[in-house]
C-alpha cells in the first residue's frame, strides 16, 4: 500500500500527532465513551493527526489475551471518520497505527491497520533488543511491503533500545518509508538519525517525539551534507494534554521559520517551560516510570479522563510525582488548554 498523496502532503508540512492514550473504567475495562470523547477533544483542538496502538496507548492492548488492539483502533478510525464527516475536511486527518513484536505479529498488525483504513503504521523495533542492524532491516522492509512506515526511535528507558548512524542509514533506503518519530530523549542519537536521512538524499519527513526537548527540536536548522533539515512536527506523549496549546505552538514556530525571522527568546523560554512540565508529568525523576499515569492525571484534572488506571495495576504515579505535577500546573497556567477543554467536555462525552 502507498500512502495517499495528500496525506504524505500533511505529513511533510509537519503537523500535531498526539500520541492517544487508553481511556480505562475503575474496573480497568475498556471506556468507549471517553475514549471517544479524547479523541474528540484532539481533533476539536486542531490535531492533524492521531497515533493510536502506541506506547501513550500502552503497549499491553497489544496482547492477544487482553483483546484491545482491534477494538482500539477500530473506535479510533470510526471517531476520526464521524469528526472528518462532519467537518467536511478537505484533507483527512493522518491516521497512525502502532505496531510492534516480531515479523509474524508487526505484519498481522500492520494488515488490520490497513483493513481498518490507517494511512502508516509506527513500528515499534522493541523486540529485536539482541539483533543485528539487517535482522531488523529485514523486519522492517517486510512490513513496508503492507503499510507505509513512521520509523520510530523509543527512548531506552521505556523499551526501546539504541540504533546507531548505520540503521538509519539503511533505513532511509526503504522505499515505503514515510517519516520517522525521533524520541530517544538523546543528542547525540538525535542526530544520528537526521544525519542518516541528510546523507541518504531521501524527503523523509521528520517528526519530534523529544518529549524533553520539543521547542528546541522544532525551531533547529540542521545542516548535514550540504542539506538543511528541519523537524516538521511533532508525535508526542506530551501533545496528548494541553493539544490545543500545542496547535498554538506549532503554528507559530512554522511561522516564524516560513517567513525566515530569528527566534524570539520568549520562545527558547517557553521551550525550558514545557520542558520543566514534561519532567514532571512524564516523571523524569523516577526514570519515567509514571510517564502514562502522568498524562492520564492531568487529563483527569480536565475531566477527559475518570480516573488515571492503567492495564497494569502496578503503574501508578510515583512519590511526591503528584506535588510535582501541582507544581507545574500552578506555575505555567498559560501552558494548559483548561477552559478550551471545559467550554466543549460536555459535547465531547455525548
Amino acid at each position: 500500500m502507498k500512502i495517499p498523496e495528500n496525506i504524505l502532503k500533511k505529513i511533510k508540512k509537519g503537523t500535531v500527532i498526539p500520541a492517544h492514550p487508553l481511556a480505562l473504567t475503575e474496573k480497568r475495562t475498556f471506556d468507549e465513551k471517553r475514549q471517544k470523547a479524547l479523541t474528540r477533544y484532539y481533533l476539536s483542538a486542531g490535531a492533524g493527526g492521531l497515533a493510536i496502538g502506541v506506547h501513550t496507548t500502552q503497549f499491553e492492548i497489544h496482547d492477544k489475551k487482553i483483546g484491545l488492539y482491534r477494538p482500539v483502533l477500530e473506535i479510533g478510525a470510526e471517531t476520526i471518520s464521524e469528526y472528518e464527516e462532519k467537518n467536511q475536511l478537505e484533507t483527512p486527518i493522518i491516521r497512525i497505527a502502532g505496531v510492534i513484536g516480531k515479523t509474524k505479529q508487526a505484519m498481522s498488525e500492520a494488515e488490520l491497520a490497513h483493513q481498518l483504513g490507517y494511512h502508516a503504521v509506527l513500528l515499534s523495533l522493541s523486540a529485536f533488543k539482541g539483533s543485528t542492524n539487517d535482522e531488523m532491516l529485514s523486519h522492517v522492509r517486510k512490513v513496508s511491503e503492507i503499510m507505509p512506515v513512521f520509523g520510530f526511535y523509543l527512548q531506552t528507558s521505556v523499551g526501546g533500545r539504541v540504533l546507531n548512524y548505520d540503521f538509519w542509514r539503511k533505513f532511509a533506503e526503504i522505499e515505503n518509508v514515510v517519516a520517522i518519530k525521533i524520541a530517544p530523549f538523546n543528542r547525540y542519537q538525535t542526530i544520528d538519525v537526521i544525519r542518516a536521512i541528510a546523507d541518504s538524499g531521501r524527503d523523509i519527513a521528520l517528526y519530534t517525539g523529544n518529549d524533553d526537548n520539543i521547542v528546541s527540536d522544532l525551531i533547529t536548522p540542521f545542516n548535514f551534507s550540504n542539506r538543511k533539515l528541519r523537524i516538521v512536527g511533532g508525535l508526542l506523549g506530551h501533545w496528548a494534554f494541553w493539544t490545543s496549546k500545542a496547535v498554538e505552538l506549532l503554528n507559530r514556530i512554522h511561522s516564524i521559520v516560513e517567513n525566515e525571522k530569528s527566534i524570539p527568546d520568549f520562545l527558547l523560554s517557553l521551550g525550558v517551560e514545557i520542558t520543566d512540565v514534561n519532567a514532571a508529568v512524564f516523571d523524569a525523576a523516577n526514570n519515567f516510570a509514571g510517564c502514562i499515569p502522568g498524562i492520564h492525571e492531568i487529563l483527569r484534572r480536565q475531566g477527559l479522563l475518570k480516573g488515571i488506571w492503567t492495564l497494569n495495576e502496578k503503574e501508578t504515579l510515583s512519590p511526591g510525582q503528584k506535588e510535582e505535577i501541582d507544581r507545574v500546573c500552578k506555575l505555567y497556567p498559560h501552558l494548559n488548554d483548561d477552559e478550551f477543554v471545559s467550554e466543549h467536555l460536555d459535547q465531547w462525552l455525548k
